[in-house]
């Protein structure tokens, strides 16, 4: 029985130093704060956000262009939480609500999706590996003609077992690497 409950709260811990580093990384971008941000990644993370896909220092100089540069506020909200542990890799889906007021029209954005990670405990700390930004849905002042516009830049959502959600190990397809400009 001791070794269950033992067995128990080293799962517990797990799943909630995981679901830190994704608190982390909403805060991060949130407020701004590059070590916070970068804090929920090992420094190998390859992240798919869509236009920006490659390592965390791009990844971080793109969102601070984008949401320090375009928007006033920012709030990135994590609703649902699916995790699967398996040993020392662990594979999350976290859906998301993003809201922001921009610094021009349209002044406010909203879209919804998910966040598709594969975890790993290095050294005793969970950290992103590779992730891949799935865009669900937009505000429809920002697509008023399909709905669709702007999917073109990211991986694509299914209502499938193709979804990336199950992929197992998730990988970031390096063929979607962003070019350096110029």
């Amino acid at each position: 029985m001791d070794q269950d409950i033992a067995a128990l709260v080293v799962e517990m811990k797990d799943r909630q130093d995981i679901y830190g580093c994704i608190m982390r990384y909403c805060r991060g971008v949130d407020r701004l704060d590059r070590a916070l941000l970068l804090s929920a990644y090992h420094p190998d993370g390859i992240d798919d956000h869509g236009p920006y896909v490659g390592p965390l220092d791009g990844f971080a100089d793109y969102v601070f262009q984008l949401h320090g540069g375009m928007q006033e506020r920012t709030l990135h909200h994590v609703t649902n939480h699916y995790c699967e542990l398996d040993g020392n890799v662990a594979h999350a889906e976290s859906y998301f609500l993003f809201y922001c007021l921009n610094k021009a029209a349209p002044l406010y954005t909203m879209a919804s999706g998910r966040y598709i990670d594969r975890f790993e405990k290095r050294n005793g700390r969970w950290g992103i590996v590779e992730r891949v930004c799935l865009v669900d849905v937009r505000d429809e002042t920002l697509s008023p003609v399909t709905g669709f516009e702007g999917d073109e830049f990211y991986v694509s959502p299914r209502r499938d077992r193709n979804d990336p959600s199950y992929m197992r190990p998730l990988h970031v397809d390096r063929r979607r690497i962003t070019k350096p400009a110029g």
